[in-house]
């Protein structure tokens, strides 16, 4: 898969909120196509969609995180299935956990063609604040929240979900050896480092490292902060094992 990452008409956040929801259908099917030729495998297109957004105030709910407009989300993971393009649903929680604000989106994940990422670096304890402290997850609360999307999966008789873990550093999933796979799950560890090409690739073996078993891997490229950023070449043709997803912000 390779996607556009962000939120829905927010630029800054990432390139799916550089365009219209057309035009980002457009522009991801695009991408997909320059990977194709460097892939054994068919290149699907995918929206990684920032579902709640990490804040700096704690907000009504004093939780450090908002909710995206269910309709807007709706209308964009609609209009992604007609046209074929996969989306991840992706949670920034705060303080809150991922297995509750997972569970507020069960009616869009009961859609065959929708997935989940969980983002540690946005995961709060009571006291902190993003930008002053890079948050973390335990294996025990992933494996709860997976947990739950599994009988999701197997309730509804949907087909495999894709579930990201995002880390560019260990401490985000401390014990990352005691999450465990699930039948109905496809799990993935997404490398979100950023930099010069040796930084990029520094983040990947240190995360590929003790990898549990069964685990995927993705790869991010950053438009800004990489330098310079991969071609769809050199990401899947210098970047060991070739990533399973790849996603631009």
């Amino acid at each position: 898969m390779v996607a556009l990452y962000g939120t829905p008409g927010t630029g800054s956040l990432g390139m799916l909120g550089e365009q219209d929801m057309d035009e980002a259908l457009e522009r991801a099917a695009a991408l997909a196509a320059d990977y194709q030729p460097f892939s054994e495998e068919p290149v699907i297109p995918a929206f990684e969609i920032i579902s709640t957004v990490a804040t700096s105030s704690p907000g009504p709910t004093g939780d450090y995180t908002s909710y995206v407009d269910r309709d807007r989300l709706a209308e964009w993971v609609e209009a992604a299935g007609k046209a074929g393009t996969y989306v991840v649903l992706d949670l920034q929680p705060g303080t809150q956990d991922f297995t509750t604000q997972a569970q507020a989106f069960e009616e869009l994940l009961r859609h065959p063609h929708v997935g989940l990422a969980l983002d540690p670096e946005w995961r709060l304890q009571p006291g902190q604040q993003h930008m002053e402290q890079i948050g973390q997850v335990s294996a025990a609360e992933v494996n709860q929240t997976t947990a739950w999307l599994a009988e999701l999966v197997a309730e509804h008789g949907l087909p495999e979900k894709l579930v990201i873990l995002h880390q560019f550093q260990a401490r985000m999933i401390p014990d990352r050896q005691d999450v465990e796979a699930r039948d109905g799950l496809v799990l993935m560890v997404h490398a979100d480092g950023n930099g010069s090409a040796e930084q990029k690739q520094e983040t990947w073996r240190s995360l590929k490292k003790d990898l549990p078993s069964g685990m995927r891997l993705g790869w991010k490229n950053f438009i800004d902060e990489d330098s310079p950023i991969f071609t769809p070449e050199r990401t899947m043709t210098e970047v060991s094992p070739q990533p399973w997803f790849v996603s631009y912000q």
